[in-house]
């Protein structure tokens, strides 16, 4: 498989086929912290549309636990997990810590460990009068994307704690279909 730059220029070839993690089959969860897990909850839940499935905690430990398995604070609190699935994607697991030295700052892209949630929509103008009605705020119009990206259009928007999320739509799909059978993994069609 060619690899391609950003604007679909080739790079190289893919060697996923002979390396790789033995066994890999795919993307299970995303694991995210919120500063309030009954905040959070009602927003993917009530907003979004995400179910809810179980929840698990509190977990501590008097030793260096903690710190040797999740390379956090060795007194620090994981409060409560709850994982959630959201349709067609991978689920989410979402976690409220306490930790002496916890940074509340939510990161920016551009930090970082900066990051973003993207969801797929059938029809991007119907999904942003939705979440403008409900309170939430979208960060400026749908931008339509360029290069090997054309036929997408996006736009970002804000939890309510300020967590980036994004809205995309491509039901025609993307331009770098036309030079290659490789193709992203699409929610819209998770069969293929």
């Amino acid at each position: 498989m060619e690899m391609r730059k950003g604007d679909g220029q080739v790079t190289g070839k893919d060697n996923t086929a002979e390396s790789g993690l033995p066994g890999l089959r795919g993307t299970e969860h995303i694991g995210f912290t919120v500063p309030n897990l009954d905040e959070a909850t009602r927003f993917f839940v009530d907003v979004i549309g995400c179910e809810l499935v179980y929840s698990l905690g509190p977990f501590k430990s008097d030793n260096d636990w903690m710190e040797a398995h999740l390379n956090v604070h060795p007194r620090t609190v994981m409060q409560e997990l709850r994982f959630f699935r959201c349709k067609h994607g991978p689920n989410f697991e979402i976690f409220q810590y306490a930790a002496p030295d916890q940074n509340t700052r939510q990161p920016r892209n551009s930090d970082v460990g900066g990051h973003h949630l993207g969801f797929y929509v059938e029809d991007l103008d119907v999904a942003v009068e939705y979440l403008k009605q409900r309170g939430v705020q979208v960060l400026g119009e749908p931008t339509s994307s360029k290069g090997a990206s054309a036929g997408q259009r996006w736009v970002y928007f804000l939890t309510p704690w300020g967590m980036q999320l994004e809205l995309v739509s491509f039901p025609h799909g993307k331009a770098y279909e036309a030079g290659t059978n490789v193709r992203l993994w699409h929610p819209g069609d998770p069969a293929k």
